[in-house]
């Protein structure tokens, strides 16, 4: 999911062209100083926009789990396997985990793109708007690794009650009675057993997904002659969500 984010800009007034890095340093919508609701926003912002489009592929993530942990028994592909487990348990299947998916990706949204715009506009406060306009692409990877840790660390326990019920659909009654379980039976540890995995694949994916979106939106910039500062609401948003899909399909 990608939302509207602060961007950078070069630390001399823009004539014609935006300069690549510009993206980087925009000043706020209001025209004032990031501001605590500036951040409220942007972290409510990403964990809406992450637990919709998560929970929306539950069905999807419903199969492929399925399919990691029992390849020889569903073995027919994603229709096949939609099909194999709506014929074995019911439509409702589908949607196991969906609870903790909402909830997990709600708190990682908000915690991965809220961390993000605070550790960016920390760095440039950190290195002045010169450097940091030098440094922008470090300033994305940093930024996307530091807030993608901390979204993690909140995302691993309910990725945990999630896994356990899809691949065990008796294991609990809901999202509270897998939380329950899980820390009766394991203890706190038993919530983080697959931290690692997460972080390998979670902390990459971000760091590019967050670069390459930034370095996009100069791009597109670039390409119209404009600025964040020069151009519209409803421009900025459209440069926003082009460069996050681009980003998210790289």
């Amino acid at each position: 999911a990608q939302t509207p984010s602060a961007s950078l800009h070069p630390p001399h007034p823009i004539s014609k062209m935006a300069p690549l890095g510009s993206v980087l340093l925009a000043p706020s919508p209001a025209g004032k100083t990031y501001d605590s609701m500036y951040f409220l926003k942007g972290a409510a912002a990403g964990g809406i926009c992450c637990s919709i489009t998560h929970g929306a592929l539950t069905p999807v993530d419903v199969v492929k789990t399925r399919v990691q942990l029992d390849p020889v028994k569903y073995n027919r592909g994603l229709v096949g396997g939609f099909k194999q487990i709506i014929g074995e348990e019911g439509a409702m299947a589908l949607t196991t985990g969906l609870g903790a998916t909402v909830v997990g990706y709600f708190i990682q949204g908000w915690f991965k793109f809220g961390g993000v715009e605070y550790f960016k506009i920390a760095a440039v406060d950190a290195l002045g708007e010169e450097k940091a306009w030098e440094m922008k692409t470090p300033i994305y990877l940093g930024a996307a690794a530091g807030a993608e840790f901390i979204a993690d660390m909140f995302l691993c326990p309910l990725e945990a009650v999630r896994i356990r019920g899809v691949s065990d659909p008796t294991f609990s009654d809901g999202l509270a009675d897998g939380f329950s379980k899980i820390l009766k039976q394991e203890g706190v540890m038993g919530f983080y057993a697959g931290l690692g995995p997460i972080l390998f694949k979670q902390v990459p994916y971000t760091m590019t997904k967050f670069a390459v979106q930034g370095n996009m939106a100069d791009v597109i910039y670039n390409a119209m002659g404009s600025s964040p500062k020069q151009s519209s609401s409803s421009t900025n948003l459209g440069v926003s969500l082009l460069s996050g899909v681009i980003a998210g399909v790289a």
